[in-house]
């Protein structure tokens, strides 16, 4: 990569990032929307004004507040108050179901909830985000900002600086395939792909692409340190990082040391033990070693707990996914057209609710589309970008999708040969921007996009 294409790439980065910001801010200062939101039947209760937030003080905070919303709560309160913050809802596991337990105010103990109780939200969610929070944090204390102000302009910048190294790695990654051009359209889809703008949010999505593509970007280029350091910090960043155990390990196989540890007793006894082999193999497969010392760790535990309990979630619940997915496309079309529904389905035939699903299955095919496309031409780069897809879609509920395919390399790469048609590059890039541009404003009012 030479200093031209680093300078282009950056300029386009510091760019895409001051305009999404401004954007957001530019809507929310010219629009007002019409609440409530009715994207899901959940969205009812948590976007009217006079509800949601009230309680929600790391959601209430003005500074910058466009670029904080639903999970960004979390994220805040982990980097400032700890895992167990009081001021975030917990569940008692006592209780059936859990029952959901909140405080609003740190300054009297009787409305604190007890830890050794209850289970905080917070520990559904990984602790790399929160803890570069927190670093890039302190000194921006220093600069007036209180704790919470201070937090979000960290998690922004964390986020964009990541994105930066996603970019940056992301050309590197498409170097063998790409000639220059494709090289930069890929980068140019991967900044304006309609759920884009959590790049530069209070979100994990920036940091964790940035680690991920990074450590595919190094397993290329045989630095295998530097990939397992990377790989480590992705997989503390989102369950999904374990995923680059695929092209990790297919790195590792491919080198053929494996053959050195075939050896028996007496070969080991007469010759020096294969140091270097055993060392390659246990960075090949770091992301399992860190993501299983986390998994049988309180916080791996509290995790199920919270995401079984609360979000609905659970690791590769195909039959959950496919009912749900199955039941979401019928409604989408319900909507559109205003078909009849039985009478426990009727809230979901309004426009909101198929405009929403909309734009998650126009996301999903064409990252899967792509991610297929990729196989022939970068196994291991399309090999993780699948498994990101199925442990993402196959999660249960169905929503998220469209942000979740910001984690997969694959889909930039076809995308940027697909854009070899100027007719294909023109169409995607209006279609693109266009939805981008409308959830970055869903976004910053509060409204459910992803």
């Amino acid at each position: 990569m030479d200093k031209r294409s680093v300078r282009n790439i950056v300029l386009l980065w510091l760019v895409w990032a001051v305009a999404v910001v401004g954007f957001q801010a530019l809507a929310t200062a010219r629009l007002q929307p019409q609440w409530p939101d009715r994207a899901q039947q959940w969205t009812q209760d948590y976007t009217v004004p006079e509800k949601y937030q009230i309680g929600h003080p790391y959601l209430l905070d003005p500074f910058m507040n466009n670029q904080v919303a639903w999970d960004s709560e979390y994220y805040l309160s982990i980097a400032t108050g700890g895992y167990n913050d009081p001021c975030v809802a917990a569940l008692n596991p006592k209780i059936s179901g859990g029952a959901l337990v909140r405080c609003t105010d740190k300054t009297n103990p009787a409305s604190v909830w007890d830890s050794a109780q209850s289970i905080s939200l917070n520990y559904a969610f990984f602790p790399f985000y929160p803890w570069m929070i927190h670093l890039f944090a302190i000194p921006l204390g220093l600069l007036g900002l209180d704790a919470i102000s201070a937090a979000t302009l960290a998690g922004v910048l964390v986020s964009a600086l990541g994105t930066l190294i996603g970019v940056l790695a992301l050309y590197d990654l498409a170097s063998e395939t790409l000639d220059e051009d494709g090289r930069m359209r890929a980068v140019f889809y991967m900044l304006i792909f309609p759920t884009a703008f959590f790049f530069v949010q209070v979100y994990t999505e920036g940091l964790f692409v940035g680690l991920a593509f990074a450590c595919l970007a190094m397993l290329k280029r045989k630095h295998m340190l530097y990939a397992a350091l990377f790989g480590a910090a992705a997989t503390l960043t989102r369950a999904v990082g374990i995923a680059l155990i695929i092209p990790m390990a297919i790195g590792w196989i491919r080198t053929q040391e494996w053959y050195a540890l075939d050896l028996e007793w007496r070969q080991l006894y007469f010759k020096r033990p294969p140091w270097q082999p055993v060392w390659h193999f246990l960075l090949a497969f770091a992301p399992v070693f860190v993501f299983l010392a986390w998994k049988f760790s309180y916080n791996g535990f509290a995790f199920d707990f919270v995401e079984g309990n609360y979000f609905g979630r659970a690791a590769l619940d195909l039959q959950t996914a496919f009912y749900t997915w199955g039941r979401a496309f019928s409604e989408m079309f319900a909507g559109f057209f205003n078909l009849k529904v039985p009478q426990q389905l009727q809230f979901f035939v309004n426009p909101q609710h198929s405009a929403y699903y909309f734009t998650e299955f126009i996301c999903l095919v064409v990252a899967l589309v792509a991610i297929l496309r990729c196989l022939k031409t970068d196994p291991e780069v399309a090999w993780f970008s699948l498994a990101v897809f199925l442990i993402s879609w196959g999660s249960g509920p169905a929503q998220g999708i469209n942000r979740y395919v910001l984690a997969a390399p694959a889909v930039f790469i076809s995308l940027a040969r697909w854009g070899k048609n100027p007719v294909f590059d023109r169409v995607w890039t209006i279609a693109s921007l266009l939805l981008m541009s409308l959830m970055a404003m869903m976004y910053a009012f509060n409204f459910w996009v992803a």
